[in-house]
Order: structure tokens, then C-alpha cells, then sequence
């Protein structure tokens, strides 16, 4: 979800603008996708490396996305929404954790559309804790290979599909340490708008290119 902070700078805004403003859109793209059939819509809200940013930006995120818990709970279950909270959650402040769980475990039984949120991420870090919990569980059996099935069922993402369109906003064109494992056959679409600009529209325009290409998994 790029271009928060620009938008909010061509607007003479500080960049917490912008992120209230991408909430917005990431409503606006959830009921758009369950209103268009999508079951999974994973965002990806924090990486690993955004606590290096300043650290006023850092707490009004942090801020955001307990108000927004709070303030979206209703309309969740309403609309059969399941919320995951998906990275290294242990990192957050033991209050905020404690929101992520609650609502992760009062939508739980939602099975309308899934919407993972991904939160003190990074694609990169998810391989490792993948691997590491593999070997926590192989310790008697130091001589099994591990198989791709192995990796994929001790991902954040476990019993999830791969995804089958990765949307990049603000013309960004890298995957930025993003689902890096689950995005191997992804279709990438690139789009100038901003995250903030992002919303139904936007949402249809990036489904119809997707629905125009030929996916061949590497055969012919």
C-alpha cells in the first residue's frame, strides 16, 4: 500500500495524513472485494523495516491500527470478514497484541472473505521462522529433507492459497521483501495511483488486466 506519504506531501500534509487516508482505502478494497467474489485480501500494513522511520510516525501507526480494530470490529463480523494479524506480532506493545488476538479470535468463524493484515513483516523473516520451526520439530530426525511442503506449511500464510495478483501502487516496481515465497507465480500489476487514490475502481481496473493475462506456471 505505497504512496501514503506522498500523497499526503502533495496535499502540504504531514505523512500521518496519509496514513488515515489509506485506512479508507483499504475499506473501500475489502468491500470491494467481497462484493466481487475475492476470498483473500492480504495488506501489507508495516514491514520490518518501517521502525526505522520517525518514531512520531511509528506511534500514530501504531495509534491507527488499535483505533481501527476498534473502530472496524462491528462491520467485520457484520460483513463475515476473518482478520489475521500475520509477522512478528510479539514485537508490539502487550496491549495492542492483545487487540490483534481478540479480534483475530472473534472473527474466526467468519468465512465470507479472509483479510490478512501483515504487521511487523517481512518475507525474508517469515523463510526464517519457517525453517526454524522446522527444525524445532525435527530434532530426532536430523537426517529428513525438507520439501517445499514442508516450508509452505510453516508459513505465517499456512492453509492459505498463493496469491494470484500482486498490486503494486504509487509505480512502485519491486516486491519489497513482500510474500516472497507465495508470490513465485503471482501476476504483477503496477499502477501510478497512489495507496490513498486506491479504491473500487482501481480495485476492478487491476481484476480485468489480471483477467487478460495468460497464466502458463513456467510451461508453455
Amino acid at each position: 500500500m505505497d504512496g501514503n506519504g506522498r500523497w499526503a506531501k502533495q496535499r502540504n500534509r504531514p505523512r500521518v495524513f496519509g496514513h488515515k487516508e489509506g485506512a479508507e482505502s483499504v475499506r473501500a478494497v475489502l468491500k470491494g472485494c467481497a462484493e466481487l467474489g475475492v476470498k483473500y485480501l492480504t495488506v501489507y500494513a508495516f514491514s520490518t523495516e518501517n521502525w526505522g522511520r520517525p518514531q512520531d510516525e511509528v506511534d500514530f501507526l501504531m495509534t491507527l491500527f488499535a483505533l481501527t480494530i476498534d473502530r472496524e470490529m462491528g462491520e467485520l463480523m457484520k460483513n463475515g470478514v476473518k482478520l489475521q494479524f500475520l509477522g512478528r506480532l510479539t514485537k508490539f506493545f502487550p496491549e495492542l497484541q492483545k487487540k490483534m488476538r481478540e479480534a483475530m479470535e472473534k472473527t474466526k468463524g467468519n468465512d465470507r472473505i479472509t483479510l490478512s493484515v501483515m504487521v511487523n513483516y517481512g518475507g525474508r523473516a517469515e523463510i526464517v521462522d519457517a525453517v526454524n520451526e522446522i527444525v524445532e520439530h525435527r530434532t530426532l530426525n536430523t537426517e529428513q529433507r525438507v520439501e517445499e511442503k514442508d516450508v509452505q506449511a510453516h508459513l505465517y500464510t499456512k492453509g492459505m492459497p498463493d496469491p494470484d495478483l500482486l498490486i503494486r501502487t504509487a509505480n512502485e516496481m519491486r516486491v519489497s521483501n513482500f510474500l516472497l515465497w507465495q508470490i513465485a507465480y503471482a501476476e504483477i500489476y503496477v499502477t501510478e495511483t497512489l495507496w490513498p487514490d486506491f479504491r473500487r475502481d482501481q480495485l476492478v481496473a487491476a481484476i480485468e488486466a489480471y483477467q487478460k493475462r495468460e497464466r502458463r506456471y513456467g510451461k508453455l
